[in-house]
């Protein structure tokens, strides 16, 4: 029996452009295959479309999803993934193309060409192609997302993709249920920090937004349209918040699509009743109301790099009983970045320190620290541990740590290293 051959191909010692190629004698498969969201977009090292028999793709976030396309330029590679994962992966791709299409090798013909190829997979169906076999697993990250378990050469392979363990509002954690493992590809976005508890986080979060809202204020919450902003629509709802809550931008149509998936949801009944009890903005009319009103706006970008959240930012942000209460991490540089560090943003075209209030909480949808280690302790068997999809040093921590706590192999792997299993 042949090695079962894995290739990284991006996302080692950064986080972005995740690429992963595993292959057989006579097999190859592309486990995501996604871009670094830069000025100028960023792709992994590039394979011959060829010599890759398929795709599967984890979630549809365009770290993991947005170079996809590519393989549809002269060939039509099958894609595997869920019906849900696709459409958000269509709507953020789309997206994708009409921001920076400059930039990139395909067009909205390629993604239409991608969403027909796609070959769907339920949770747990155990597929074939070649001599591979794989299933998806709930990832419990984003609606839709998945972890990749591979069978192949005599070999099981696990890859986290982002993963997440803990129950939130939206989604119920992934369940650490595998068997023995000979590797496992996993994530360390979070590997040197714990989140706050959900409940308790959740607690303070409303408590505060209502705290601005009766004092007349308007709370901006920036957020990713796939998953975050639905969140936070559920935790108001589920702690009986009693005020207005205006959805905005790709958050609206995100929210459209889940609603067809429900049960891939942890309580429908309260997505459904967090759907109803928001209003929607329809155009810039209900914009300049909102702004207007007390109460709470949720809309993209989560890291003010665009979308309706900017112009908010920009009119919320000169009044001092207002409040932007940003929900999920903050890359270095980004527009969120700087106004949660130096209190400044764009107001009136020029950049201005911001009199609202300004606040972090940490809803995020990876494991944290300990989560990540509680994965790994439970994986059976004796699994080579490979470490990626984490910037500042975290892959190198994270393999480190299991490798003194644990005594498993674990490496943390350069972009373009081949490993055998």
């Amino acid at each position: 029996m042949s090695p079962l051959q894995v290739g990284f191909l991006g996302g080692s010692h950064e986080v972005g452009r995740i690429a992963i190629a595993v292959k057989t004698e006579k097999t190859q498969v592309l486990l995501d295959y996604g871009v670094m969201l830069n000025h100028e977009p960023g792709f992994p090292m590039h394979v011959p479309p060829k010599e890759v028999d398929a795709l599967i793709l984890t979630h549809s976030h365009l770290d993991h999803s947005g170079a996809v396309p590519i393989f549809y330029i002269h060939e039509k590679k099958p894609l595997y993934t869920n019906k849900l994962n696709l459409e958000l992966t269509q709507l953020l791709i789309s997206d994708f193309i009409h921001l920076s299409s400059y930039y990139l090798p395909f067009e909205y013909l390629e993604l239409r060409s991608m969403m027909r190829s796609n070959k769907h997979v339920d949770f747990g169906t155990e597929e074939k192609i070649g001599d591979i076999k794989f299933q998806l697993l709930n990832a419990g990250h984003t609606p839709g997302s998945a972890q990749i378990l591979v069978e192949a050469e005599g070999k099981r392979l696990l890859y986290t993709g982002d993963f997440n363990t803990v129950d939130t509002r939206l989604l119920e954690g992934a369940k650490m249920e595998y068997g023995d493992l000979d590797a496992v590809i996993i994530e360390s976005t979070y590997a040197d920090e714990d989140h706050t508890e959900r409940l308790e986080l959740e607690k303070r979060f409303v408590d505060e937004v209502t705290d601005v809202v009766e004092r007349g204020g308007t709370v901006l919450v920036p957020a990713f349209g796939v998953g975050r902003s639905q969140e936070i629509a559920c935790v108001l709802a589920a702690h009986h918040f009693e005020y207005p809550v205006t959805i905005d931008g790709m958050a609206r149509e995100a929210s459209r699509i889940l609603m067809n998936y429900k049960e891939l949801l942890r309580d429908p009944k309260l997505f459904i009743g967090a759907m109803h009890s928001v209003d929607w903005v329809e155009g810039w009319r209900d914009r300049r109301k909102a702004i207007k009103t007390p109460g709470v706006i949720i809309s993209p970008a989560g890291m003010l790099k665009g979308g309706p959240a900017v112009f908010y930012t920009s009119k919320i942000g000169k009044r001092a009983n207002n409040a932007i209460f940003l929900v999920s991490y903050q890359i270095p540089g980004t527009p969120g970045r700087e106004l949660l560090e130096k209190g400044i943003c764009v107001i009136d075209g020029k950049m201005r320190k911001v009199k609202a209030r300004v606040e972090h909480f940490d809803f995020s949808s990876h494991c944290g620290a300990n989560q990540l280690k509680e994965t790994v302790k439970k994986i059976g068997g004796n699994p080579k541990i490979f470490v990626v999809h984490g910037a500042e040093g975290n892959c190198e921590l994270f393999a480190k740590w299991v490798k003194s706590e644990l005594g498993l192999e674990a490496v943390a792997p350069k972009t373009g290293d081949v490993f055998k299993v």
